[in-house]
């Protein structure tokens, strides 16, 4: 087999990890650590991910045999592992680089991202660079699995200058014999040493009132704000309920993965797969040992109380420390456990918004039984403080049972409208965060069990909310960009008068006619796409679902078709825009490129569809937010000639959006006039009564009057910045009102769209 490496080119970037992690505390420098940090590429990372899917998609003809991915370590952990135990004979200098100064040993040790080590057999080599050249991702073929056991690295470049100069190779750069270096190596021993924290009980003052109490946790990051991933912060409550009892804490942390899967139907609890990372600065007295019990806890909780299935673990860092001026500075030992099982059903689910208004129930599933302790809960950090009582799992089995017996069944009879679990806060603040995302009132009767007021509302042991028969409030003070902060208040003031959206269809939604779907020859639609492109599995499916036969098209396969931006290409273009029997859709990042064609409107208001475009044109520029914008936001349905919206006009309904830049901009203002006067923009931004606006939220990037859509005059081009192909069935809605004639497991409005275009083509 040859072994390949695949993905982006090799950088000098975190060079000092695996050295920086094998150091003794306090003797590791500012620039080892620096060294260590891993830098990531999203864009090469999609890329990367479309050649492994391509593959494993290609079934009984996949090229890949086995994969690795490279992370800590670099290729001399990736590639050494992937060839055990055969062995194979390396040439580093085959590795496509990114920066030609890197030497043998940053190229070997560095830890890029977004590679992967793979074995193909060679008979596969062809397909492989087809599929990598399609996608832009480098490919290099670095040695052949030789059956010897030994990974030898050589280079080439320095055995070539030898060559030349007559004089004899150099040695290779690395012999190893694996078995010794990945076999049974000898168990090392390590000392770990107990050491008893001083625990103080909370104090809170007795005056202090739980109002006072309320908001001073509701202004915590990790309480008022999930949109903030500051891992530190959101971590804070389980880092300090470790070292309170860092045994609770992997229980706690099993429990809280467990309790946030529920709102799911799934197929069994025992089916439940889970893995651990530990991030520890386990060289120093006390959190070695504090990691030792933790892990001896999880294991007892979860191999056979709970039946979950341990997937596997790993130490993320295990050297949570180093020295600053002077001083040791540890982060706080954390454990994360990641869970994942199948769902049979994907409408059985459950959301945390109260909807059942006067009618509703709340209960509160108390799966500590009584017990509140306030140990390491965000009560405790607003006032300085860690406490002496961890929560904890004292009973597994009833948690089991609860889970599986209770609301599991209630989820399969479909008996829970909403749901939550107790979270950062307590259940006070998890109440709260259920009425903000329903936006209503919530009456409270709780019973106290013998607890103080300040243990009933903020512990934080584990249980569920749920409201029988699903959010959290914008962190406003933590907004500073003086872009953003005009949208915060326009927001925060909206808040006030929010009610439910009032939409309304004009259409009943259905599944594409049989004729369509069962028919022998379909029409073809070309999906085509880019670096960066997103959405294009979605649109396949909802072009798929309306009767028409996708096809994916790279850039690259029209590069390599011998097509060049140039006037032949352009003319191609003009000629495709021109015909009576063809359409085009853009959508996003489309719906940008298809202004920049002039497309829409078009040039029959002024433009000219040619190489230099029109600046008259309209443009699609940065949010007046400032910020990229994600959420399902609400739209009306206007009349137009675009012929995807026939039938569809007067509906005013849900669609998801997610853009940085989808404001539309007119430097010809005329041009804009003459769009509004000509009914060219089908789809409008609305508030939640359905009348188009130009104000934040409900206008998410401030384009005026609303505009989400332009199409061209004869309505066969349309450009919108939403992406109904990301909805186009009812479950991929996260909301719609009680009284829509609407199957959860059928389609959303959106098919009406694709389904318009597949009549069309008749």
């Amino acid at each position: 087999m040859l072994v390949v490496k695949i993905g982006g080119p090799a950088y000098r970037i975190g060079m000092g990890g695996g050295a920086a992690s094998s150091m003794v505390s306090g003797q590791n420098d500012a620039e080892l650590d620096f060294n260590a940090v891993q830098r990531g590429d999203a864009e090469m990372a999609q890329k990367l991910y479309r050649v492994v899917r391509a593959c494993v998609e290609m079934g009984e003809n996949n090229p890949i045999i086995s994969i690795h991915d490279l992370g800590a370590g670099g290729n001399c952990n990736v590639v050494k592992e992937i060839i055990h135990p055969e062995g194979a004979k390396i040439d580093i200098r085959a590795t496509v680089v990114g920066d030609h100064t890197m030497s043998v040993l940053e190229i070997w040790g560095a830890e890029y991202q977004e590679q992967d080590a793979i074995l193909v057999n060679p008979e596969s080599r062809g397909l492989l660079e087809a599929v990598c050249a399609r996608e832009r991702v480098s490919m290099a073929v670095i040695g052949t699995i030789n059956g010897e056991g030994r990974i030898v690295l050589q280079d080439s470049v320095a055995i070539e200058k030898c060559r030349c100069s007559g004089v004899p190779p150099p040695p290779p750069a690395v012999d190893l014999e694996l078995e010794k270096v990945l076999g049974d190596m000898p168990k090392k021993t390590f000392e770990l040493n107990r050491m008893n924290t001083l625990r103080e009980p909370l104090d809170i003052a007795p005056a202090t009132t739980v109002l006072d109490s309320l908001k001073r946790v509701l202004r915590l990051p990790s309480v008022c704000s999930k949109r903030l991933n500051w891992r530190y912060m959101l971590n804070w409550g389980a880092a300090n309920k470790r070292s309170l009892d860092p045994k609770a804490m992997a229980r706690l942390a099993v429990g809280e993965a467990l309790t946030n899967l529920v709102w799911a139907k799934v197929t069994s609890l025992s089916d439940v797969k889970a893995s651990g990372n530990w991030m520890y600065a386990a060289k120093l007295d006390g959190e070695g040992a504090a990691m030792y019990d933790a892990a001896v806890a999880l294991s007892e909780a979860m191999i056979e109380p709970w039946d979950c299935n341990w997937g596997g673990g790993g130490g993320d860092s295990l050297s949570m420390a180093a020295q600053a001026s002077g001083e040791v500075v540890k982060a706080p030992g954390n454990l994360v456990i990641s869970t994942y099982v199948t769902c049979p059903d994907i409408t059985k689910t459950v959301t945390p918004d109260l909807k059942l208004g006067d009618d509703g129930v709340l209960l509160h599933i108390d799966l500590a039984k009584g017990k509140r302790q306030l140990g390491g809960s965000a009560l405790a950090r607003v006032f300085d403080q860690i406490g002496d009582e961890s929560p904890d799992v004292d009973d597994v089995s009833y948690l089991k049972t609860v889970f599986n017996e209770e609301v599991q069944n209630l989820i399969s009879d479909e008996l829970i409208a909403d749901g939550h679990d107790i979270s950062d806060g307590g259940l006070i603040v998890t109440a709260l965060e259920m009425a903000f995302a329903g936006n209503c009132g919530i009456s409270l009767d709780l019973t106290s069990l013998g607890n103080s007021v300040p243990q009933t509302l903020f512990a934080e042991e584990l249980g569920l909310l749920i409201e029988r028969i699903c959010g959290k409030k914008p962190a406003f003070n933590w907004r500073s960009s003086k872009d953003w902060l005009p949208c915060v208040e326009l927001e925060k003031e909206g808040l006030k008068n929010w009610h439910e959206p009032s939409w309304k269809l004009s259409f009943t939604p259905s599944f594409t006619y049989d004729k369509y779907m069962t028919a022998v020859s379909k029409p073809k639609v070309a999906l085509i796409r880019e670096e960066g492109s997103n959405g294009d599995r979605e649109m396949a499916a909802a072009c798929y679902a309306a009767g028409f036969e996708p096809w994916d098209v790279s850039m690259s396969d029209l590069l390599n078709g011998g097509i060049t931006m140039n006037l032949e290409e352009l003319c191609l273009l003009e000629a495709f825009y021109n015909r009576a029997d063809t359409f085009s859709l853009g959508v996003c990042n489309g719906c940008q490129l298809m202004a920049l064609l002039d497309w829409v409107p078009g040039p029959q208001v002024g433009g000219v569809l040619g190489a230099d475009g029109d600046p008259s044109q309209p443009r699609f520029v940065h949010n007046e937010s400032g910020r990229f914008q994600c959420c399902f936001t609400s739209v009306t349905i206007e009349e137009s000639p675009a012929i995807m919206f026939k039938g569809m006009e007067g509906s005013t309904f849900g669609v998801w959006a997610a853009h940085g830049e989808g404001r539309a901009y007119f430097s010809d203002y005329s041009i804009f006039n003459h769009i509004v006067g000509s009914i060219l923009a089908p789809m409008k931004y609305c508030d939640d009564d359905g009348r188009p606006t130009d104000v934040y939220p409900f206008n998410l990037n401030g384009s005026p009057m609303g505009v989400a859509a332009i199409c061209s005059p004869n309505g066969r081009h349309l450009a919108l910045m939403p992406h109904p192909e990301r909805c186009f069935m009812m479950w991929q809605f996260p909301w719609y009102p009680k009284n829509w004639d609407v199957e959860k497991k059928g389609p959303s409005p959106w098919l009406r769209m694709f389904q318009n275009a597949r009549e069309c083509m008749d």
